[in-house]
C-alpha cells in the first residue's frame, strides 16, 4: 500500500526542522562565498573588433553588394584562421608568452553576428593587461598575415582593447555563486529534513500513537513533577514522628 503525505504534513515537517534547514542553507551560502572570494582565480576579458570590408574604387561601386556577400562568406574562414597556429605562433613570439598555440587558442573566442562584417576577438586571462595585449596583438597579426595567406586586403581593425583603471573580472560571479550555494543548501536541508522524518519511527506523542498504530487513546499518564516525591516523603516522616 502506497503511503501518501498531505500538504499540511509537509509544512509540519518543514516547521519542525526549520532551524536545521536554515542553518544548512546559511552554511552552504557561506562556503560558496568563501570559495568565490578567496579560492577561485579571477578571470578578466578583453575584446577587440575587426572589420571585414574590401575597399571599393569608383569603378567598383556597381558590385559593392556582391563584395559584401563575399566578405560575409569569408568571415567563417577568418574565424578559423584567427585561432590557427599560423597566427597564434606569431602572437606568442611577439609577446614572449610561455604558452603553446593550443593553450592560447583556448583563451581566445572569435565570434560574429549574423549578416555582420564585424568580427569580435575576445581573450580571457588571469591578468587583465595580458588579456588586452593578446587581443590587440592577435588582431594586428591577423590583419597583416591574412594578406599573404589569402591574397586579400579587406581586414581593418575597428576598435582595440583598452585596459581600464580598475578592470572587473568576468568570472567568478560571486553573488551568483552565493545564490546558487544557498539554493543547493536549501535543497539539501529540505531533503535531510524529510529523510530524518521518514527514518524516525519513534513514538513521542499521543498523536503519533493514533497516526502510526491506528489505535485510539484511552488514557494519559501525567508527568510527575521532580519535587513531588520529596514532598510526599516529608509528609510521611512527619506522620511517623507523631
Amino acid at each position: 500500500m502506497e503511503e501518501t503525505i498531505s500538504l499540511q504534513e509537509i509544512f509540519k515537517i518543514i516547521k519542525k526542522r526549520l532551524v536545521h534547514i536554515i542553518s544548512i542553507t546559511i552554511v552552504a551560502a557561506i562556503i560558496a562565498g568563501v570559495i568565490s572570494f578567496y579560492l577561485l582565480t579571477p578571470i578578466y576579458q578583453a575584446s577587440t573588433q575587426i572589420l571585414v570590408n574590401q575597399e571599393q574604387t569608383t569603378e567598383q561601386q556597381t558590385v559593392q553588394t556582391q563584395d559584401i556577400q563575399a566578405n560575409l562568406q569569408l568571415i567563417n574562414t577568418y574565424n578559423v584562421i584567427i585561432k590557427s597556429p599560423a597566427i597564434l605562433s606569431i602572437v606568442i613570439d611577439r609577446l614572449d608568452l610561455s604558452l603553446s598555440p593550443d593553450q592560447l587558442s583556448n583563451k581566445i573566442t572569435v565570434s560574429s553576428q549574423d549578416n555582420s562584417q564585424v568580427v569580435n576577438i575576445s581573450v580571457q586571462d588571469e591578468n587583465a593587461a595580458i588579456a588586452v595585449e593578446i587581443a590587440n596583438t592577435t588582431a594586428e597579426v591577423f590583419e597583416i598575415e591574412i594578406q599573404e595567406l589569402m591574397n586579400v586586403n579587406n581586414v581593418n581593425i575597428l576598435s582595440s582593447a583598452v585596459l581600464g583603471e580598475d578592470p572587473s573580472p568576468i568570472k567568478p560571479n560571486k553573488m551568483l555563486n552565493i545564490a546558487i550555494g544557498a539554493v543547493i543548501g536549501l535543497m539539501i536541508g529540505l531533503g535531510l529534513a524529510f529523510l530524518i522524518e521518514y527514518m524516525d519511527t519513534t513514538i513521542k506523542t499521543e498523536q503519533d500513537v493514533e497516526d502510526i498504530l491506528g489505535l485510539p487513546i484511552i488514557g494519559l499518564v501525567s508527568k510527575i513533577p521532580d519535587d513531588e516525591p520529596l514532598a510526599s516523603t516529608d509528609k510521611l516522616s512527619r506522620s511517623r514522628r507523631k
